[in-house]
């Protein structure tokens, strides 16, 4: 017995042409921008998209911006590491040459300017009632360092508190790299702090950097004052 064809009607023929075409042309079709959004109306709609063609090369520039973006400010942040390097270099062989105690402190609060930054300052701990700022050197309150670093950390990098650690150019900072200079078991705590306006600063090999300038620094401060070795 022979099978009749099922009886269709004629939209519902035309509908499976045109889905046995679509399987039959897939590439075709997803090149076709005008077709898309007349399979689509709604969907384009929604998305305020008349023309497929258009919105995939709108979508494909926007993330060739974003990619040329990121890879500008890589290439920048490398470029900085480069210059805080050899900044780092040319400061601690000034550091050497330093004829005096004052001078090696001016030379590293001096340095703020070659390592890309916008100000510098050292902390002391002190019992004293207010910090006041003098040549460089900033009075802050006993157990500041520990609040900020902890007790163990050497170095650390704030986002805030530029005000407190910097004084009044630190209030425009966004980002703040401090270092605890251990200088001697007798002496007041000691803190190598660096802003800039600049967020996002002082990571990674550009932190390894200065942080390799304090510990000369460090070595610096101890040899003027007489110190043994820790």
């Amino acid at each position: 017995m022979n099978e009749r064809a099922e009886a269709r009607t004629p939209a519902e023929a035309a509908a499976e042409a045109v889905k046995t075409y679509i399987r039959l042309h897939r590439d075709k079709l997803s090149r076709d921008g005008e077709m898309l959004s007349l399979l689509l109306p709604e969907r384009f709609a929604e998305r305020g998209v008349g023309d497929m063609q258009r919105y995939v090369i709108d979508r494909l520039r926007d993330e060739n911006a974003a990619l040329r973006s990121e890879r500008d400010g890589l290439k920048g942040a490398r470029e900085q590491v480069i210059r805080t390097g050899e900044a780092v270099q040319t400061t601690i062989l000034d550091l050497l040459d330093a004829r005096t105690f004052e001078e090696a402190i001016r030379i590293a609060v001096n340095a703020a300017d070659a390592f890309g930054t916008d100000c510098a300052a050292f902390c002391v701990e002190s019992d004293g009632a207010a910090p006041k700022h003098c040549e460089g050197v900033r009075l802050v309150a006993l157990g500041t360092a520990a609040d900020i670093l902890g007790p163990e950390s050497t170095s650390a990098v704030l986002s805030k508190r530029g005000a407190l650690l910097l004084g009044s150019p630190g209030r425009e900072c966004r980002s703040i790299a401090v270092f605890r200079l251990q200088v001697g078991h007798e002496t007041p705590v000691l803190l190598y702090v660096l802003g800039a306006r600049e967020p996002d600063r002082f990571r990674g090999d550009e932190h390894a950097n200065l942080a390799f300038f304090a510990r000369a620094l460090e070595r610096s401060i101890r040899a003027w004052l007489d110190l043994p070795r820790r």
